[in-house]
């Protein structure tokens, strides 16, 4: 059975966040609001968790479930080394809607699908999203909707999808921007725009000092 806390009041808020740290501690799933759209959540470290949220969404371990982090800082314990170009994104960018694929440490004991040695990453711009995450530490995070239909941009969309599949559903109203991230890929031999989103290609350009068409450019 699931239970939906209304986190825009503040008499519910600090309940609702309380019992989504828990259902995530115990292995559950948990819908919280991000800046971008409604994410499906779970321990990153859980692989059996981690399964559960493939399972709700309909989809396969050829997809990775990203992760969301609640402070610059986590990426330093999940990459053997930040690269100055990692770097500079995190921090014209983070908190907010700019994903970046990097190659993750290889000691991590975690089971996020087929990702060959990769993990996307994120810190949302959400007060909600942010408290849970710096209480539970890394997440397993995806668009909360079935796959292959519209992500959800308010709880009750994300609810009429998942059901009693999730355990806590957090109401922060409204998403701010109603489209998904930007993702940028590190692991290459230069940066790649793989999903255009929340933030614009110009303004990942100008920080990387580069040719916007050239983030644009497949891999030779």
């Amino acid at each position: 059975m699931s239970t939906v806390y209304d986190c825009t009041r503040s008499d519910s808020r600090e309940t609702g966040i309380a019992a989504a740290v828990q259902a995530v501690r115990a292995g559950r799933l948990a819908v919280l609001p991000t800046d971008t759209v409604y994410g499906i959540g779970c321990d990153a470290f859980d692989s059996h968790a981690v399964s559960a949220l493939l399972s709700a969404k309909g989809r396969g371990r050829e997809m990775p479930v990203p992760v969301l982090v609640g402070s610059w800082t986590t990426i330093d314990g999940l990459m053997l080394s930040v690269p100055v170009q990692t770097r500079a994104l995190v921090e014209a960018f983070w908190p907010g809607g700019l994903s970046l694929v990097v190659e993750h440490a290889p000691s991590l004991s975690w089971n996020l699908g087929y990702t060959r040695g990769t993990v996307m990453l994120r810190m949302p711009l959400h007060p909600v999203a942010l408290e849970v995450l710096r209480e539970v530490g890394p997440m397993g995070v995806s668009s909360a909707n079935k796959s292959g239909q519209p992500p959800a941009t308010t709880v009750t969309q994300a609810e009429e999808q998942l059901g009693d599949e999730v355990a806590v559903y957090l109401d922060g109203g409204e998403s701010e921007h109603g489209v998904a991230s930007t993702i940028v890929d590190l692991t290459g031999s230069a940066p790649r725009i793989l999903r255009e989103g929340a933030v614009a290609v110009a303004a990942v350009a100008e920080v990387l000092e580069m040719d916007p068409a050239d983030l644009a450019r497949p891999e030779a």
